[in-house]
């Protein structure tokens, strides 16, 4: 069954975030063959539009306006309402993200459609679209159709592998204008906490530290390490407990859930709340002075040994491997 699919690109300081083109890469699965239409919401994004073109969708609407330059749930839901209505698809996709896990819900209670959140993949089987999603912190794995009405899911980042970009691909791109009205929310500064570099949620390389780091000193080796491996820092939530690190880089139940191709754990018990936060990475390296700790459980390769001693050697070895790469 053809579908016309709505994908919302995520623009972040002038910039798409990867997630929106892995949804793009979702939505061609779910159209079966339909229209993917990119729609890109706030205050100056019109030159994003070929980007996602190059990524897959079809054709671009952008719904420009001052009123949303940053991002508040009103101003965002009544833009992405006007194109619903405007186009009438048979489903959205979204990034499983702090903007999309915020305006998804919001939307499908517009719209008295269900939601599929946190999707981790998606293929066709017996005629109907099987979205996959992980359950009980991530121990286990729910397989979910829609039935009736919209398809509507949020991909998580890092799961569904985007379309080769090709930037001999065309498409049109197609401006609305919507209302926005009544806002009970108006974003006057954004104070940002997070460190500067690579996106702790879409890395691909994450260099996490737990408290056996010891100090807010005790991350500049990881520091080190994650820029060496084009990485982000992350951290449990001990070490931001601790004064270690900003809550921002915290990685578990209550923090940010991640899925990079490489997660090195430093310092790290494997608490459970941390492990529902990264446990689905695709290889996990354990450095831990205590071989009996739970990350190692966890680990595809376990390094006994002090922090200390082995981050600095890791960097180093991989300095020489990519230098003459």
């Amino acid at each position: 069954m053809a579908r016309k699919i709505i994908v919302l690109g995520e623009v972040r300081d002038g910039s798409l975030r990867n997630v929106s083109f892995e949804a793009i890469a979702a939505a061609k699965t779910a159209s079966e063959g339909g229209e993917v239409v990119g729609v890109l919401i706030g205050d100056s994004v019109t030159a994003l539009s070929g980007e996602l073109i190059h990524y897959g969708a079809d054709r671009v609407i952008t719904v420009e306006d001052e009123k949303l330059k940053q991002y508040t749930p009103d101003g965002y839901s009544q833009a992405l309402m006007a194109v619903i209505d405007a186009e009438s698809p048979e489903g959205l996709i979204l990034g499983h993200t702090s903007l999309g896990k915020d305006l998804a819900p919001k939307v499908a209670a517009k719209l008295n459609s269900g939601l599929i959140s946190d999707v981790t993949g998606l293929e066709v089987a017996g005629g109907n679209l099987v979205f996959t999603r992980p359950i009980y912190s991530g121990k286990a794995f729910e397989k979910k159709i829609v039935t009736d009405g919209l398809v509507f899911a949020t991909i998580r980042p890092n799961n569904i592998s985007p379309l080769e970009k090709d930037e001999s691909r065309t498409g049109e791109a197609s401006s609305l204008s919507a209302e926005i009205k009544d806002l009970r929310t108006i974003i006057k500064e954004v104070v940002r906490k997070a460190s500067e570099g690579v996106d702790l949620s879409e890395a691909k390389v994450i260099i996490a530290g737990g408290r056996g780091v010891k100090s807010e000193e005790g991350f500049e080796p990881l520091k080190e390490l994650a820029k060496v491996l084009n990485g982000a820092v992350g951290a449990s939530r001990g070490a931001c407990d601790a004064d270690y690190c900003d809550y921002s880089l915290q990685i578990g139940q209550t923090g940010k859930v991640v899925t990079p191709d490489l997660y090195i754990a430093c310092g790290i018990s494997g608490a459970i709340q941390h492990l529902a936060g990264m446990s689905n990475s695709k290889v996990i390296v354990a450095i831990n002075k205590d071989p009996e700790a739970n990350i190692f459980k966890v680990a595809d390769y376990g390094i006994v040994g002090d922090l200390f001693e082995v981050v600095p050697l890791l960097t180093e070895e991989f300095r020489k491997i990519l230098v003459n790469a």
